[in-house]
């Protein structure tokens, strides 16, 4: 159900009482496994290995197994999660909180470098252990960990999109862990904001004990066929049942999804995005105005909104700490490479790629493909993208799987130049270029640019 308006707020940003206390020697170890993870990250970054937040994360947990609980203990905690847009999700919903607290940000602690398994997490509580308030990004299969051991006040709940194919291929299991999770939580559960267009997200956050859904108007909808409910088709247009409108604003029907089989149907929008603006729960509309492009960011600004608003910020206040995010973990960013100037866009899985494509402007566009364990080692995925897009551009394919990548641009009857070797990729571009790149690659750029 929807939550209401008066449950949806808070006063501010005080922390709950009752804080846990740790035992001295529970204390005591945490301390050892925080110092030596410290150290362990220290000679990551000496060796040239990394920034070590998740070699830190990992020999912390190795030596205090306790230590994630011990650092989730007592803290208000919001998560953000999804296949897609959950780094800018999370740092929209940091950025809101921050604005709010002011002189306070350090009550706040926030993984902003995007390690969002449990060593991640792990590795970022433990540079502010003493934060009172934690925004995290949250991996899609530790979520229901993080439901068990973290009792999170707020859950932001984005999408779910085949990615990693080797090892996400089943997308559905990720859908049930979250509803089991909601489920055994019950009433002592997060309240969840919920992308109202995802059918797999409505159907996993009917197990939460409050929902605020999000009408995000979302366009990619090859990764919602069959309801996850029953297993009928899905099919989008509104029943009349449900009625037509969401406040004064017409709810796009060729957007709206329903099942044949069973009632699982897009549920109406506490929060509204329509033409670029963010309707929100008390009817008020908002121009989002972000430093960061493309109609999939003002969704996921609406998702940060509601979860900034559950948190007990403003809502004038939250869009002033959003739109103060530019490059959220390198995505956008411009960096140069010797004489040539290239922008950053970072793109996982063919519904990323779906919303990055619309946004590469320049006639010369760098993809750069690859297949290490964070890409996925299955590039199947490559013939679900409409790389026809990029007729009559300069195209260059590189990275490990270039040859991949020209093979499909081939059949989109895209013409293209294959060089794998990132560097020479990027070498000798007189004008400003796009990249959009898969994981692996894109954290490669981001290093090689100074990102």
């Amino acid at each position: 159900m929807s939550i209401s308006r008066r449950e949806s707020q808070k006063s501010d940003l005080a922390l709950p009482g009752n804080q846990p206390r740790l035992s001295l020697a529970a204390r005591a170890r945490l301390t050892a496994a925080t110092l030596a993870g410290r150290m362990a990250a220290i000679a990551s970054r000496v060796a040239g290995r990394g920034s070590g937040a998740s070699i830190r994360g990992k020999v912390m947990l190795g030596l205090d197994p306790e230590a994630l609980r011990k650092l989730l203990a007592g803290k208000r905690i919001a998560m953000v999660s999804g296949t897609n847009g959950k780094t800018t999700t999370t740092h929209f919903l940091a950025a809101a909180v921050r604005a709010s607290l002011g002189h306070d940000a350090g009550r706040m602690v926030h993984n902003a470098d995007g390690a969002n398994l449990h060593h991640g997490i792990a590795s970022a509580l433990s540079e502010r252990p003493d934060a009172e308030i934690a925004i995290l990004e949250t991996d899609e299969r530790v979520v229901a960990d993080m439901i068990r051991i973290g009792r999170p006040e707020v859950l932001v709940l984005l999408n779910f999109s085949r990615d990693q194919l080797d090892r996400h291929h089943e997308i559905k299991g990720l859908g049930r862990s979250w509803r089991d999770a909601l489920t055994a939580a019950g009433a002592d559960g997060p309240v969840v904001v919920a992308n109202a267009d995802e059918p797999l997200v409505v159907w996993a956050a009917q197990a939460a004990r409050q929902v605020v859904w999000v009408d995000t108007a979302t366009s990619w909808t090859q990764d919602a066929t069959l309801c996850p409910s029953c297993g009928s088709t899905l099919v989008r247009g509104r029943p009349k049942a449900l009625g037509e409108q969401v406040g004064d604003w017409p709810v796009p029907a060729q957007l709206a999804w329903h099942c044949t089989g069973c009632d699982l149907a897009q549920p109406k929008g506490d929060y509204v995005v329509e033409s670029g603006k963010i309707v929100d729960q008390n009817a008020q509309v908002w121009d989002p105005k972000l430093s960061v492009p493309g109609a999939f960011n003002v969704s996921n600004a609406a998702c940060a909104l509601a979860a900034a608003v559950l948190m007990g910020v403003d809502s004038g206040t939250a869009f002033v700490g959003m739109r103060r995010v530019t490059a959220p973990a390198g995505r956008f960013a411009t960096a140069k490479f010797g004489e040539t100037t290239a922008r950053l866009l970072l793109a996982k899985n063919p519904a990323g790629w779906a919303e990055a494509l619309p946004l590469a402007e320049t006639q010369t566009v760098v993809l750069a493909i690859d297949s290490a364990a964070a890409d996925g080692r299955d590039v199947s995925w490559l013939w679900d993208v409409e790389y026809e897009r990029l007729a009559g551009r300069t195209v260059i394919a590189t990275g490990p799987r270039a040859q991949d990548l020209a093979v499909r641009l081939v059949y989109a009857e895209v013409e293209c130049r294959c060089i794998p070797d990132l560097a020479a990729a990027l070498a000798g571009h007189p004008e400003p270029v796009d990249v959009i790149a898969t994981y692996t690659p894109f954290q490669r750029l981001r290093k090689m640019g100074g990102v």
